[in-house]
C-alpha cells in the first residue's frame, strides 16, 4: 500500500513538472513593429504563426535593415482578430507576449507566445492639418516623418 502512494505521489509531481513546463512562461515582455506574416499552420496541432517586423538602423553599414521576430498565438480570437488587423492595415502595433521554458510541438513554432496587441496612436492626422498643399503631397510629408522618426528609434 505504502509502494502505491510513493508511485502516486512521484507520478503526480511528474506530471506537474510537465505541465508547468508546458503551460509557464519564465519571461514576459513587449515587441513594436509592423506585422509582416499571420498564419493558421499545423497538421495535427493548428497553431497561429506570425513575423513581426521590427526594422531598425544598423549603426555597421548605416542603412536600415530587416529585423524579424517569429512568434506564436495561443488561440485566443481576439488577439488573432488584431493580429489580423494589423496585418491588413500595416499599423505599427506592439505585442506583448510571453516566453515558455520549451518550445512544445502542440504549442507551436516559437517560444514566445503573444498575449494582448496595441494599437499605437499615429500623430500622422494632427501633422495633416497644419501642412499645406494637395492630399499627395501631405502623404509624401507624412511618410517622410514617419521614416525619420523610425530612423530616430
Amino acid at each position: 500500500m505504502r509502494g502505491k502512494i510513493i508511485l502516486f505521489a512521484i507520478l503526480a509531481l511528474i506530471i506537474g513538472a510537465v505541465y508547468y513546463l508546458s503551460a509557464g512562461h519564465y519571461s514576459s515582455g513587449e515587441r513594436a513593429g509592423t506585422v509582416s506574416k499571420f498564419s493558421d499552420r499545423g497538421y495535427v496541432f493548428k497553431t497561429w504563426e506570425g513575423m513581426l517586423n521590427e526594422g531598425g538602423y544598423s549603426g555597421e553599414t548605416g542603412a536600415m535593415t530587416r529585423k524579424e521576430w517569429d512568434f506564436s498565438v495561443s488561440g485566443d480570437d481576439s488577439t488573432v482578430a488584431k493580429l489580423q488587423n494589423a496585418l491588413r492595415t500595416g499599423e505599427r502595433v506592439t505585442l506583448k507576449y510571453n516566453e515558455k521554458f520549451f518550445q512544445f510541438p502542440w504549442n507551436g513554432d516559437s517560444k514566445y507566445f503573444v498575449t494582448d496587441v496595441l494599437f499605437l496612436q499615429s500623430s500622422a492626422p494632427a501633422a495633416t492639418a497644419a501642412m499645406p498643399g494637395t492630399a499627395a503631397q501631405k502623404a509624401d510629408t507624412i511618410r517622410q516623418v514617419v521614416v525619420i522618426d523610425t530612423v530616430r528609434k
